[in-house]
Order: structure tokens, then sequence, then C-alpha cells
């Protein structure tokens, strides 16, 4: 960007927006904004990694709101949509404005059932006949868990300005909110609803009109991709931050499900706004359905068996038909006529459309059973691949910037390119997106501030049963490091036996992911240095604990995908079919991304020191192993555990001089 007298270089931006935010700019930082407001004005493609520590949202937002075209910035997590709408972009707009000579607009934007539905509130949800004919509101005891979250709702309701479930401390359960919220299928619309004029999501999606920069989540941005209809207005340039998770969460938008449950539900609801005739066809057709489930085994279904090919034609069929009456009839006698109609509608069509998909058989799609202990069984269908919709509907006529702390793979950016659609950096062709993939580094310096252990003399993790050779290491290494220790599992069942077995063993407070809110957790660990963390790859994500409360990140194993994952393991042969190599596109890529994402919580200031141990030799030893090293911070390297103990034991000394 050339700066011309009237308008104020990006240098003298940044430097403003960091002053603003109490920062200090960061090489990486000035690299990044400098390659952003390059790919805003080339209207090009960026993939740009910068690692913790960068000021990433500061590197992009000033070179956005410098072009002044609208902006839509898409995150995946909660947390950092709070820090961009409370803390990045009001200090920046408010730094930026004497310079810029116009102050930027924001606004947040999620999808409907993130907004509390006054129709809902106040006419009460329409209630299947087994469940009793009581608004919940009147008859959840005042004094249940659930009566005390619908009593809060209703005051919250005549406080709130944003009716945004996130902004209700503490939250609620999901099952108080999902009689306070609708899904936009159920939604009556603003101009039939009497609650139209005071719509909270309505009102969101006006004020996301006017804004310059409209923050949202991937789930928003997925489904404004494939549902054809747009949610989102219309903008120039699309940020998307953590991108390293977009392809998993458009994957989860694009995913069908049938339970019995849930056609159960579709057909109670549908039953008292049709003719007996249509009712119990759908009827008829949920029973064969709900007694082919129960026999369901777990697995990928590669073509559909004959029994459930004709119980789902018969779902379809019969739903078909319903949705046809629902629509010609009317009724009076039905209180709340409308909202009532909606819902079943959108129930049953759900229905259908998932049958209809799944019958179709398309060579794009996996279907697969799926057991749960506590939900039973389920019927899913989910894209293969999501990478041909992306290129298609994300990378046309707007400038993408997708960045992330992990997304150079093995040292390189077509891993992650290829799943987002785009094709081998540098390659052109006239559909082929043209994009760069830049590193800026991390203001860390890693080989000073950390240690990569990885524990060879252990044997290889099996499939099944106690790692005790495992365990004993673990146990070990947290005593040399007197706690302070964060344990990165591959399953709940692994974090559960770990912390049961070794709460028996150290004189140490263990914590579990899932005895507590991960928020209280998180509280918990960050408070007391002797206190261990331990949970799942789910867990990796949101910790942030800088400082001494975390000096020791364990992970137990390579997180590759489940063998008998039915998603992961179709699209492995998928790309073997096409002559690549699915391990390594698939599984090593995965594994290498979550152990990217989990050695990140080590180094979160420039302070911070500390050791990640992966107790699985695979990563010394196999073939794949310097693949997903090189896909790790540049940590100094040992597989020497007595070097290791006395490093742990050094850090902790110091940790308790200083504290």
């Amino acid at each position: 960007m050339t700066a011309s007298s009237s308008q104020p270089s990006l240098t003298d931006l940044l430097h403003a927006a960091v002053t603003a935010v109490g920062g200090a700019e960061r090489p990486g930082q000035v690299a990044m904004a400098e390659a952003v407001a390059e790919a805003i004005d080339g209207t090009s493609h960026l993939l740009v990694q910068a690692g913790t520590g960068t000021g990433k949202s500061l590197g992009y937002l000033v070179p956005a709101l410098a072009h002044g075209e609208r902006v839509v910035v898409a995150t995946a997590t909660l947390a950092l949509q709070r820090q961009l709408v409370e803390r990045d972009l009001p200090r920046t707009v408010d730094a930026l404005h004497p310079l810029l000579r116009r102050r930027p607009e924001f606004a947040m934007l999620k999808g409907r059932s993130n907004y509390l539905c006054l129709h809902r509130l106040h006419e009460g949800v329409p209630q299947d006949e087994e469940e009793g004919l009581f608004d919940p509101l009147e008859t959840a005891a005042p004094t249940s868990r659930l009566g005390k979250d619908l009593l809060r709702l209703r005051d919250w309701a005549d406080e709130t300005e944003t009716g945004d479930r996130d902004d209700l401390t503490p939250g609620v359960s999901d099952k108080a909110w999902s009689q306070v919220s609708v899904t936009s299928r159920e939604c009556l619309s603003a101009s039939k609803c009497a609650y139209g004029a005071e719509c909270f999501a309505e009102a969101a999606r006006e004020r996301a009109k006017l804004a310059d920069v409209v923050v949202t989540n991937h789930a928003l941005l997925a489904i404004d991709a494939i549902e054809g209809a747009p949610v989102l207005p219309s903008h120039e340039v699309l940020i998307v931050d953590e991108a390293h998770e977009l392809v998993s969460r458009v994957t989860g938008v694009a995913t069908g499900e049938l339970t019995p449950g849930q056609v159960n539900r579709a057909v109670r609801r549908a039953a008292k706004l049709v003719d007996e005739k249509a009712a119990d066809a759908l009827q008829t057709a949920s029973e064969s359905f709900e007694r082919l489930m129960e026999l369901a085994l777990p697995g990928r279904l590669e073509e559909i068996p004959e029994d459930l090919g004709y119980a789902l034609a018969a779902l379809r069929d019969a739903a078909r038909t319903v949705i046809t009456a629902i629509g010609n009839t009317r009724d009076k006698s039905v209180q709340d006529e409308d909202a009532v109609r909606k819902q079943a509608l959108a129930m049953v069509e759900n229905v259908h459309g998932v049958a209809e998909r799944i019958l179709e058989g398309s060579e794009y799609d996996v279907v697969w059973y799926e057991r749960h202990d506590r939900f039973g069984a389920s019927l899913r269908v989910a894209p293969l691949s999501v990478s041909g919709l992306l290129r298609e509907k994300l990378f046309n006529e707007r400038s993408v910037v997708l960045t992330s702390a992990t997304l150079k793979l093995g040292g390189d950016f077509n891993g992650v390119g290829a799943s987002l659609g785009l094709a081998p950096e540098g390659v052109t062709g006239e559909d082929l997106p043209e994009w760069k993939g830049v590193d800026v580094g991390s203001p860390f310096d890693y080989r000073k501030q950390g240690i990569l252990y990885v524990a060879k003399h252990l044997a290889q993790p099996g499939r099944e049963g106690g790692r005790t050779d495992m365990l004993d290491e673990l146990a070990e290494l947290i005593e040399a490091a007197g706690g302070r220790t964060l344990g990165l599992f591959s399953s709940m069942r692994a974090a559960q036996a770990a912390a049961e077995e070794l709460r028996g063993r150290l004189d140490l407070p263990i914590l579990l992911q899932g005895e507590e809110t991960l928020g209280e957790l998180i509280k918990t660990f960050a408070g007391d240095d002797r206190t261990c963390l331990f949970g799942t790859l789910s867990l990796w994500q949101g910790v942030d604990v800088p400082g001494p409360s975390c000096q020791l990140v364990v992970m137990d194993r390579v997180p590759f995908p489940r063998p008998d994952d039915p998603l992961m393991s179709a699209r492995q042969r998928a790309v073997e079919q096409a002559g690549g190599n699915g391990f390594m596109a698939v599984a090593a890529t995965h594994a290498a991304l979550l152990m990217a994402q989990g050695a990140g919580r080590l180094v979160r200031a420039s302070g911070d020191r500390g050791v990640v141990a992966v107790l699985d030799p695979r990563l010394e030893k196999a073939r794949y192993g310097s693949f997903l090293r090189a896909s790790l911070p540049d940590f100094w390297y040992t597989t020497d555990r007595n070097q290791v103990r006395r490093s742990l034991a050094a850090i902790d000394a110091a940790a308790k001089e200083a504290g």
C-alpha cells in the first residue's frame, strides 16, 4: 500500500493500534500486516502462519480496516470472538479513527439458534403428547435445574440487549436453551411473527448489514456457503482465523443424521396437523426404521443394505406426503398454529432430506452407523471431502486470508491447502484460485525456551490395554516437574485411567476434564503451580496458561484418527485410489495438526520455559516421525530421559525460587 500525503502508512496505523492495546510491535506482526494488505489490494488469497505471541488479530484487523471495504472475520472459538469484539476491535477503531478520519463500525453475527427467541419465550414450546401438554415454563418445578434456568432466562430476556446466549453468565443447560431458541428452519420469519419487530436475531442481522467488520463463527460461514441462501452480508474480504479448524467445522455442518428418537419426535409433531392416513404411514415407516436401528452395528456402509433401503424409502415417501399435507391444511383449534406448523415442518423436512440424501448414494458421500452409550444408534452421512465445496464457494469473488498458529505441516502449506481445495502453491490454472503461503514465525526463541522429549524406550502403544510403562514414565516426569503439567490424551478413557492411577501414586492435585467446567478447571490449574490438568484433544485448543503453572505438556501417544473412524478411513482410501499417499494426507496430517496445537500450549510468553514430552516412541522411530516433528515448534530435541528429568527439576527449582 503506498502512502500518500492524505493516507497514513500501514506502519503508522499498526503502531497506533499496537500502542492502544498496550502491546509491543513485533517483526512477525508487521510482516503479516504487509502480506494481508498485499492480498487484499490484489484480490488474491493468503495462508499465513503466525505463531503464538505474534499478535495476529491486529496483524489482519489493521490492514483490513485501512482498506475500507466490508470485512467478515470468522473464528472457531467463542473466546476469540469475545476478544475481538470486546477488546481488540474497540481499541483498534479508537486508535485508527483520527488517522483514517472515519470510524469503522463492527458487529457480531451468529446462527439464529444462538439468540433468544421472544416468540418461544412468551408462547412456549409446542409440546409432544407424551411429554404432557403443558408449557415447560409453567410446569418445570422452580426448584429443578431446568426450572431455575428457565426463570433466569425470563429475567434475562428483559435486560439483555443482544439476546446472545454467550452473553448470559453463568450459562444455562442445552435443554433449557432449546426451550427458548429456534433454528432458522423453525423461525416464523420476522414478517409473520408477533415479536418480529423486537427479534434479537433480526437485530443482529441489521447491525451486521451496517457494519464495516462482521465477526462470526466457522459454522455460520459454512451454512452461508452450503445452504445457498446468504446469511452473511456481502463482503469484499474474508478473514478466517483459527483456520486449521475450518475443514472439520464445515464437515460438521454438511453432515446429516437420522436417529429413531428424532424421527419419532417428527412423527408426533406432525400427527396433529395432517389426516390419519398420512400420519399412520409416517408412524409405520418410523417403527420399521427404529427396529432396524436396534440391530445396527457401528461402521461404514459401503452399500446401503436392502432392508435399510426399504426403510429409508418408506420414510422419505411418507415424509414427502406429510410435508405436502402440512402445507395444505389449516386447523383453527391448534393454538399458535403457525409456530406449531413451522416446527413440525422443519423436523419432517430434515427426516426427508437426510433419507433422500442417503438413498441417492452419491460417491461423494460417506454413510455409517454410530452407537452411543447414552443415545443409542444413529445413521450419519457426511461429504467425503469438502475441498471442492470450499474451492467453489469460499475463494470466489473476494479476497480470503486464512490464518492460524498451525497451517504449515511437515514444512509447507500444501497439506492444509489441499484440504481447502487449493492446488499446490504456485500451480495455476483457470479454475484454480491463486494463493501464497507466508510463515511470519514467532517472537519466541523455541530452542532456548523449550525441549521436545520423545520417550523412545517405551513400548509402542497398542490398540487397547493399559500402558504401565507409559504411566510409570508419566509419574516420574510429573514428579520431576513438581506438578505444573498439562496432560493431553488421545481419548477420554486414557485421560481417566491416567488420572485414577496417578491420584493414587502422587501427592499432587490432578484435575480431570469433565469433573468441572473447562473454565473452572483452567482457573484452578493456573492458580496453583503444583496442580496437573488431564484432558483430551478438545482441551488442546483453548488452554492459554503462561507462566510456571504449565511447564510440562505431555502427550500420551501420536493422535492418529481411530482406524475404525468411518469418515477418516474413507477419506484415506479416496486419496489412495487417486494415486496419493492416503496415510500421510489424512492420518499423519490430522495427527500433525493436533500435535502442533498441543505443543503450542507450552510457550505462551517470552519468559516461559518447559518440556513437551511425547510418550510414544514412533515419533522418533517411525518413517513419518520426521514429518510430525517438522510440524512442531523448533524446540531443542532429545530422547535422553535423564537429561529431561534434570531439566524439569531445574525449571521447577527456578520457578520455586522466583515464586
